[in-house]
């Protein structure tokens, strides 16, 4: 158990009385901390550096989608391969261009350790964005340490702030205790992008831990979408940018009670997902497809921690088909384009 001085809980409670003034600001602006969370794939050029302009182009794509919010730079957005200066810019482009849809932006400020992180969350905060989201540290050892780090981000913003269990030191998850802990400590901090084994057990317990915890995430890819909405979950947070009408329609149709539509909906998007085990680059095929980005290009992280390395996806004519054939029968639950 922690134990924190008089002090630190007179600060604490100056935090969530601003916090929650903070959080019902964001939704009086008619903006939510509710629904399908698009985390932005990040576009680039056929040199590789990334394209500004699409990455634009990808937040007008979500917000005519439907989706509450956008979610960047995150592991979806290939964070590891951003260097700082990509991302610092990216969250000013993001930060321009949510001004003009009812978007929720949600910064991502983890860092390799909590000094990092907290750059990050000085920057975001400044830029005056919705909300925030970290990993845990990657050069964390302990969950003592995972403690200290998400309390200094706590103490460093009152924005709606997500913790995300992935992406951390490897093999080594926030525990649902750590979660918890942290949300009774700083109230903004009530959050959770949870996509850490044992998946269901996990959820479950942040779920019991209502009204302690305000959202509760599922993650993904979008897989576990359905059971995780019927669980009773406040929604995704999924790098399926591409499909962003489409999860915000499954979304809202659950909302509707329109269980069985859900549900159709719901496995024509696995074909999908399927598919893009079968055929890597799908995704980002189906983008440019949509007219969102111009091309299908990609950073892979290179070995032992060198430069990032840029590939294109061109698919054969049989994998060209294959998609489009798939893609057809979303169709019906796409917005026109």
């Amino acid at each position: 158990m922690t134990t924190i001085s008089r002090r630190e809980c007179l600060q604490t409670l100056g935090l969530a009385a601003v916090a929650t003034q903070l959080s019902r600001s964001v939704l009086a602006a008619g903006k939510s901390m509710r629904g399908v969370f698009i985390i932005l794939n990040t576009p680039f050029t056929a040199a590789g550096e990334v394209d500004w302009a699409d990455l634009e182009r990808e937040v007008a794509f979500v917000d005519r989608g439907g989706c509450s919010g956008i979610v960047w730079p995150q592991g979806s957005s290939g964070v590891a391969t951003l260097t700082k200066e990509e991302r610092l810019h990216g969250m000013e482009v993001l930060a321009k261009a949510a001004k003009a849809t009812r978007l929720t932006l949600v910064l991502g400020v983890q860092g390799k350790d909590t000094a990092e992180m907290l750059d990050y969350a000085k920057r975001a905060d400044a830029l005056g964005v919705d909300a925030v989201i970290a990993m845990p540290p990657t050069t964390g050892k302990s969950m003592d340490e995972y403690r200290s780090y998400f309390r200094a981000l706590g103490a460093a913003t009152t924005r709606p702030t997500i913790v995300q269990t992935s992406g951390g030191a490897r093999d080594l998850f926030p525990s649902v205790e750590l979660i918890v802990d942290l949300a009774k400590e700083f109230p903004h901090m009530a959050y959770v992008k949870e996509e850490s084994e044992p998946l269901i057990k996990r959820m479950q317990g942040e779920l019991a831990a209502r009204p302690t915890m305000k959202g509760i995430f599922g993650a993904s890819l979008g897989t576990g979408f359905l059971y995780e909405m019927r669980l009773g979950l406040d929604g995704v947070i999924t790098g399926m940018g591409m499909y962003a009408d489409l999860m915000a329609r499954m979304w809202d149709l659950h909302q509707q009670g329109q269980h069985e539509q859900v549900r159709d909906a719901y496995s024509r998007f696995l074909l999908m997902r399927n598919l893009n085990e079968s055929i890597p680059g799908t995704d980002l095929y189906v983008m440019k497809m949509r007219g969102v980005f111009k091309t299908t290009v990609r950073r892979t992280s290179a070995p032992a921690g060198g430069p990032a390395k840029a590939t294109e996806f061109i698919p054969t004519a049989t994998e060209r088909e294959e998609i489009e054939y798939r893609f057809a029968a979303l169709k019906p639950f796409l917005s026109p384009t």
